[in-house]
């Protein structure tokens, strides 16, 4: 019965991130719900294995494992072009989307959900436009 807990854990976590992706997606990124489902997923689903699988003593060595390997995935994404940098948003989305599905995976709702608004709020900024008035 714990297991059917832990897998709406996941379900939340892949939620949210979809959420999170579809907004990237309206916006024309590369990473869209998929994506950000997949990273939120993982992360839940790697943090419940972390403290019910493998006991509390290798939680915070797994959590920074995940911290370390969607770092390492949003590096990836990460390019030059000319004189800017492209995609570091979506790393950055995608990194605080794996702490989205950490905070699901121990149990911290509130938290996911109202981090999982932040970022839509932080996501929906126009940047661009904003950079363009600052320089004229």
């Amino acid at each position: 019965m714990e297991e059917l807990y832990f897998l709406a854990q996941v379900v939340i976590a892949a939620f949210l991130g979809a959420v999170i992706g579809f907004q990237r997606e309206r916006s024309g990124k590369a990473a869209g719900p998929r994506t950000y489902a997949l990273v939120t997923a993982g992360a839940t689903l790697f943090t419940i294995l972390s403290l019910h699988g493998f006991g509390p003593a290798e939680g915070g060595r797994i959590a920074g494992n995940v911290v370390v390997g969607i770092g390492f995935l949003g590096a990836g994404l990460i390019f030059h072009k000319g004189n800017h940098v492209e995609n570091l948003t979506t790393a950055a989305g995608l990194w605080t989307a794996a702490a989205v599905g950490l905070a699901v995976g121990v149990r911290f709702y509130i938290l996911a959900v109202g981090v999982t608004l932040i970022m839509l709020l932080l996501l929906a900024i126009n940047d661009k436009a904003f950079k363009k008035k600052t320089k004229g």
